[in-house]
């Protein structure tokens, strides 16, 4: 055994058993990075490119951009530029080397990430105008965007703009000149192309490949996105005066073990996708694909001071700065205007979120391991024993033969399939890991046949790649070719996949990918992907293949007809339309559950509604109080889930005394009880990419005072929840925006909406407040899984506005299959109004054939804000029901008695109106 192997063994021995927290000098620094400090030292108007050949090719506008006055010694090669313009008022600006001119090697452009129905919706541009800007000594071409904005290439100085029709600009790229593309060349006698950090070697054979520009927003008066960081929820500047945070906002998908808060460092995850928003003009958003490491600075006021470079005085205005290693300019302006428009429209791109089954909606029990079968009984049982409900039981790598994906310990799991059908029993479901890196071991069949078929990514010298993880020496697959995504894919069928069943789920970590001895613990830069492409140029979205081939073999294991469930840790933009995702391995402190809230945010204005935060913290063991103030929290978070260390103390919720036990069941019962408004938003996220959870701005874009707060959020547009993010907390403040009421989700009483009000704070739960004005389904009844629960009663909650009117949703089908997309499914609209509660539907016409129907009927219709009335009339039936006091929620605690209709009996499939008498 040589000694350099003794050293990466001891390497790996060493992050197996400490997993030791998060070190910066480990990760590079923008100064470390040569791209990047490359990039920052540019001036404004170091740009000197020229639009040139403006017209009209295939629909789009088009231009080459050359250097102004470039002399004939040192001419630079053109530029390609071509505007698409596509319906809802998207511009898309594509830059890159011209082909013809024999580069190198062909730049990468990131595939499989725009939906096919995008391309459909193309505008072809007829005709270009002009104008004169300024003291433009050409003119500026400008092409239609929508009726309300058009599109501005100016040619000299080069800049691309949208503005409204009024002249009032939205978004600019390069209107401080700082655009800069390093084209592909040969390399040069004497050149030295190699970067080296903390012992390990880039020979970045093809030099220096970088682009960077900056990109303005207009009357605005925060940005908030381009995920995964954990920090707050607007985005704070980097650079400028009084700026103490010197790092940019890095996206460089890594392995980062307990990250720290309040940073701008990347983690799991890169979504370079930007949205700005203010009071004056509202939301605008820019998306620029590109999957190669990104650094993005916020530059704070007074920046330019000494520019010289003039832009409209008469505007507020955010300025940004986007800085590639490589890739091309394939950018994407969103006009809006308003916040749930440009979600929209930046879905409309990538995708909108896939509908999760039923059970993935419900709680999730996790930890790194269950030991055996026996464990995994046990705590089953515990559940039912408590009246804990929950549906579904995770296994972490422990639980393979070796660390070999698709394999059990045989000797721990005997018989995983009936260890699976025992949980099926219950309505519940198992999830098991699998990650990317395949172990190396010529009796592992899944490595033999990747070898053999040459499937794994190859390092610099065309050898397969061998890093270190897990199981020890491993290879990873190639996952941007087509034909090994559905090669994986079929790894998961019941026949390969052995000891699996249709209740088995699959959760992919560790696909940055991680690298335990590779650069900044993950694969090197030079490493080859299929067509020659090079990591360094799709690193970011190399879990998202992972991610989508795991789901599409979940599909092709249902024969198409089982929706899938894969959660992933490590991001990128099209990753919602795959499953789910989580923050990663945060810490069982108070700073991390308070950081939860922004980053699941900025996942769903991102198109990631389906995220959490893993509940208690993954490392550290949690103080009680703690532990259950994040149960409370997070029942609201759209994926919800407890996980845990191997190193930490066993958490399971009945583990920490009675009194403590009935809190967390209570605060896992009540999202059981709001699984019906769930499901609802999750199928209003799948089919407009508005997220489950909001911002507070969201829903009350005109409200300044909720531009910053990350500390509260909407579920829902009803649903406002603020969490306790501090020890043995007394008081609270709660800012409920809006002119209308709120009404205490646990007590029913009412506050004045429009204020900030300082509450007491209870032990039972954290401050959520129902919006006056809304209706709210539920269902009341608690059973041991979701999958139990589907022909129960539902419970609606009608919330009165000061005009005694209200109005919501609810969205029901079969919780697993795909025949919701053939029009299988119920959709109901109430409204109350005029002392009428009205059931209305929604649904689209569907054939015999694909109709979905159910016998669950309304079993109590709950009044609030309303008084006096003793009965209804039930029409068409015209049935009189009394109106009573009975309780607003039937958990533990105080009984609250609030005014109801019991057991009207109404079909949730029909139309009817219940009249107050």
């Amino acid at each position: 055994m040589t000694v350099s192997y003794l050293l990466l063994l001891l390497l790996f021995l060493l992050h197996f058993t400490f997993v030791l927290p998060w070190k910066k000098e480990e990760f590079r620094t923008c100064n470390q990075t040569p791209f990047c400090k490359r990039a920052r030292a540019f001036k404004p108007g170091s740009c000197s490119l020229v639009a040139h050949d403006v017209s009209i090719s295939d629909g789009d506008l088009t231009a080459i951009l050359l250097p102004r006055n470039q002399d004939l010694e040192n001419q630079s090669k053109p530029l390609l530029l071509a505007l698409s313009v596509y319906q809802d008022g998207i511009l898309r600006l594509r830059i890159d080397e011209d082909p013809s001119l024999a580069p190198p090697k062909k730049r990468f452009q990131v595939p499989d990430v725009i939906v096919d129905e995008f391309y459909t919706k193309k505008i072809w541009l007829q005709r270009i105008s002009t104008e004169t800007i300024g003291n433009d000594l050409g003119p500026s071409s400008i092409v239609y965007l929508s009726d309300s904005y058009e599109a501005v290439l100016r040619q000299d100085p080069f800049e691309v703009f949208v503005r409204e029709k009024s002249g009032k600009r939205v978004l600019s790229l390069n209107s401080h000149g700082l655009f800069d593309f390093e084209q592909l060349r040969v390399k040069e006698e004497g050149e030295d192309w190699e970067e080296k950090f903390r012992g390990h070697t880039d020979t970045r054979p093809y030099g220096p490949q970088s682009v960077s520009f900056d990109v303005s927003f207009y009357d605005t008066d925060f940005v908030y996105g381009i995920p995964e960081h954990a920090t707050s929820l607007a985005l704070k500047p980097t650079r400028g005066p009084d700026v103490e945070e010197s790092e940019p906002y890095r996206l460089f998908n890594l392995d980062v073990f307990e990250y720290v808060h309040e940073s701008p460092f990347g983690i799991y995850g890169s979504i370079p996708f930007m949205i700005s928003h203010g009071k004056l003009r509202g939301t605008s958003g820019f998306f620029w694909l590109n999957a190669a490491e990104m650094q993005i600075d916020v530059l704070g006021s007074g920046w330019d001071a000494e520019s010289g470079i003039s832009l409209p005085s008469s505007q507020n205005r955010i300025d940004t700065f986007w800085m590639s290693e490589a890739g091309i300019v394939d950018t994407f302006f969103f006009v809006g205007p308003g916040p749930k428009d440009v979600v929209r429209q930046y879905t409309s791109v990538t995708g909108t979120p896939a509908m999760p089954q039923l059970f993935a909606t419900a709680y999730h029990q996790c930890r790194w391991n269950y030991r055996d079968e026996e464990d995994v009984a046990h705590v089953d049982s515990k559940f039912d024993e408590y009246d804990i409900p929950y549906d579904v039981l995770w296994l972490d790598i422990e639980h393979t033969d070796g660390k070999r994906y698709f394999t059990w310990d045989r000797a721990l799991f005997p018989n995983p399939e009936e260890m699976q059908r025992k949980l099926a029993t219950k309505g519940r479901r198992m999830v098991t890991i699998v990650d990317p890196h395949i172990k190396r071991d010529d009796n592992f069949p899944l490595h033999k046949e990747a070898s053999k078929k040459g499937y794994y990514v190859k390092d610099a010298a065309g050898n397969d790649f061998d890093g270190w993880c897990w199981p020890g020496s491993s290879s990873y697959l190639d996952m941007l070719s087509p034909e090994i995504r559905s090669w994986w894919g079929e790894k998961f069928s019941l026949e390969n996949y052995v000891g699996s069943t249709p209740s088995l789920y699959i959760w992919n970590d560790m696909n940055e990918p991680s690298v335990f001895n590779g650069p900044e613990v993950t694969m090197p830069r030079n490493a080859l992907h299929q067509g020659g492409v090079e990591h360094r140029e799709l690193h970011n979205a190399y879990g998202y293949y992972f991610h989508m081939a795991t789901s599409e073999g979940l599909v092709k294991r249902g024969d198409g007809k089982d929706r899938p469930f894969v959660l992933s840790r490590a991001l990128f933009a099209g990753t919602q339309r795959y499953g789910a995702v989580w923050t990663g391995d945060n810490s069982a402190d108070w700073d991390h559950l308070r950081v939860s809230v922004p980053m699941v945010l900025t996942l769903g204005l991102t198109g990631l509604s389906f995220s959490g935060a893993d509940v208690g913290g993954f490392f550290g063991n949690p103080e009680t109080e703690l532990l259950v103030r994040w149960y409370q929290l997070g029942a609201f978070y759209p994926f919800f889930r407890g996980h845990a260390h191997h190193d930490t103390k066993r958490r399971e919720p009945w583990l920490f005394g009675e009194r403590n036990t009935e809190l967390m069941r209570d605060a896992i019962r009540i999202r059981y009880m709001l699984l019906p408004y769930f499901y609802t938003l999750f199928r209003e996220a799948n089919t407009s990419g508005v997220p489950v959870v909001r911002p507070l701005w969201m829903e009350f874009p005109s409200d300044e005072a909720t531009f910053k707060n990350d500390e509260a959020f909407m579920v829902g547009s009803g649903l406002l929840v603020q969490g306790i993010y501090t020890k043995e907390a007394k008081r609270v403040s709660v800012y409920l925006p809006g002119k209308q009421s709120w009404y205490d989700f646990r007590t029913g009483t009412a506050y004045k909406g429009g204020i900030t009000h300082q509450l007491e704070v209870s032990e039972e739960g954290i401050p959520a407040f129902q919006k006056a004005g809304t209706i709210m389904p539920r269902k009341d009844r608690f059973r041991r899984s979701s999958t139990q629960m589907v022909n129960d009663p539902y419970t609606l909650v009608v919330a009165l506005n000061s005009s005694q009117e209200a109005e919501g949703e609810l969205y029901i089908d079969d919780g697993k299959s795909f025949e919701f997309k053939q029009g299988a499914y119920i959709h109901r609209r109430f409204v109350f109004s005029a002392g009428k509660l009205t059931s209305l539907n929604v649904r689209p016409n569907a054939s015999a054939s694909t109709k979905f129907s159910s016998n669950c009927v309304i079993e109590r219709i709950i009044l609030l804000g309303h008084s006096g009335s003793k009965s209804a009339l039930v029409e068409p039936e015209n049935i009189k029901v009394d109106i009573e006091l009975g309780p607003l929620h039937f958990q533990t605690g105080r009984r609250i008695s609030v005014l109801t209709i019991r057991k009207p009996n109404l079909l949730i499939t029909d139309d009817w109106t219940v009249k107050i008498l």
